[in-house]
């Protein structure tokens, strides 16, 4: 298939997304294990969503940070530490899942039987390409209009504005003359495109705690704030 399903060019337009070039769109909603693993040649060589994905996320940073400074005369830091939050792979993945993106990403047969559907760092990834594929069709502008209505509970909400959980075990960790806090990865399961990472983090002579994620990040962000609750 070379063109879009009417009801994926209408959930697109439903979101705001205007699609002129509907080869970028699939492109866009397109993982690589796709590719090959249809039997039609057309969609053997379909491009996957990494390229756009690329460009997508250089556009949200910039979306984001512009609608940060403008929001208010933060300093650095606390701006640095909202926006790392608000574009992360999490927040992204949690955005995709809101609007409906698993319904429309294209995943070869392998992919989608591993569970590439619900993967944090798929549905991500397909969300900074969608947003890739708006630049390039319609220019900063209008992408990012679609960036603030799509973030607007997270740019209005609470998203970033507590201080990262690593970041308050580390300082918790010095405030108590504790040794400093010692992650590792315990146990990786499942394929590239849907692995599953659990973290252990450590103070010694205080104790450990585990926590499991699709990103080795979010492990650990998990971990520490598991730890903090459990020791702090």
């Amino acid at each position: 298939m070379t063109q879009l399903e009417p009801q994926t060019r209408e959930w697109l337009a439903a979101l705001g997304f205007r699609v002129a070039e509907e080869t970028r769109w699939l492109e866009a909603l397109t993982h690589g294990s796709f590719n090959g693993n249809s039997g039609s040649p057309n969609e053997a060589m379909a491009r996957d969503y990494q390229r756009l994905e690329f460009l997508g996320d250089r556009v949200l940073g910039l979306a984001v940070a512009s609608w940060l400074y403008r929001a208010g005369d933060g300093p650095e830091g606390k701006l640095s530490q909202r926006l790392n939050a608000l574009v992360s792979g999490t927040t992204c993945a949690r955005i995709a899942r809101r609007i409906g993106v698993p319904d429309h990403i294209r995943l070869g047969k392998q992919a989608r039987d591993d569970g590439g559907k619900d993967s944090d760092k798929i549905l991500g990834d397909v969300m900074e390409a969608l947003i890739g594929a708006s630049f390039v069709e319609q220019g900063f502008d209008a992408t990012r209009d679609v960036i603030y209505r799509l973030w607007a509970d997270e740019l209005e909400g609470d998203v970033g504005r507590a201080k990262h959980p690593k970041s308050a075990l580390q300082e918790w960790a010095a405030g108590n003359r504790r040794a400093m806090p010692v992650y590792e990865v315990v146990e990786r399961s499942g394929p590239d495109h849907a692995a599953r990472f659990t973290v252990r983090v450590s103070i010694h002579k205080v104790g450990a705690a585990e926590a499991s994620a699709t990103s080795k990040g979010e492990a650990e962000r998990l971990a520490a704030k598991a730890f903090l609750e459990q020791f702090g």
